[in-house]
């Protein structure tokens, strides 16, 4: 039977954010698509919990950053509940991780140049989905897109819609799960305390 992977109490790190970058590096190592994708999930105003992939961006000390179109359902949620949960689900490893915290919508300025960043139809398209509202059809999405790229032709800076934008996730507890034969998985939660971090193991 092939060994399993040693997770205990000596591998951890004392920073949490140490240990996501060893994480990240070993599902890039392991050629897993989308490695950046996570589960974001948000409580509506009437307490309606709701889930969707959507892509890290970056993560350091002052947060995990994200972008999306404010006016979506996610978008809204977080005007009205500004707290989340993101989870990494790397199955073919039997890794995830979970992160919880408050969110706080970035500045124009902090957001513009990631928008920049992206593909031109990125950009555009951006413009053209008015996210989580219903559409006649898909040609009227096509549509939308086809008329922004006339009025923005190749070579013309798109600018970024005053309807998107970034969001910062500061981590309050994060939680790294391995998976062990038996169900019997390993699991250490990380919790803020002031500067520092505390660390418990957790029954599976």
């Amino acid at each position: 039977m092939q060994d399993e992977p040693v997770f205990d109490e000596a591998s951890l790190s004392a920073d949490p954010l140490d240990l996501l970058r060893q994480w990240m590096a070993d599902v890039v190592r392991a050629d897993l698509p989308e490695p950046s994708a996570m589960v974001l999930a948000t409580t509506s105003a009437d307490l309606r919990p709701r889930a969707r992939m959507v892509l890290l961006k970056s993560f350091g000390a002052e947060g995990f950053t994200f972008y999306t179109n404010r006016t979506s359902r996610k978008g809204s949620d977080l005007a009205e509940v500004p707290r989340a949960c993101l989870l990494f689900p790397w199955y073919p490893m039997q890794r995830q991780v979970i992160i919880e915290g408050p969110v706080t919508a970035l500045t124009t300025e902090q957001s513009e140049p990631y928008f920049h960043s992206r593909a031109r139809g990125s950009q555009l398209g951006a413009w053209a989905s008015r996210q989580s509202s219903v559409l006649g059809s898909r040609a009227e999405l096509d549509d939308r897109y086809a008329e922004l790229s006339k009025r923005w032709p190749e070579g013309h800076e798109v600018p970024m819609p005053d309807f998107w934008g970034g969001y910062r996730l500061t981590a309050q507890t994060i939680e790294f799960w391995q998976g062990r034969v038996n169900r019997l998985h390993d699991r250490f939660r990380y919790a803020r305390v002031g500067a520092s971090w505390s660390v418990s193991r957790l029954s599976p």
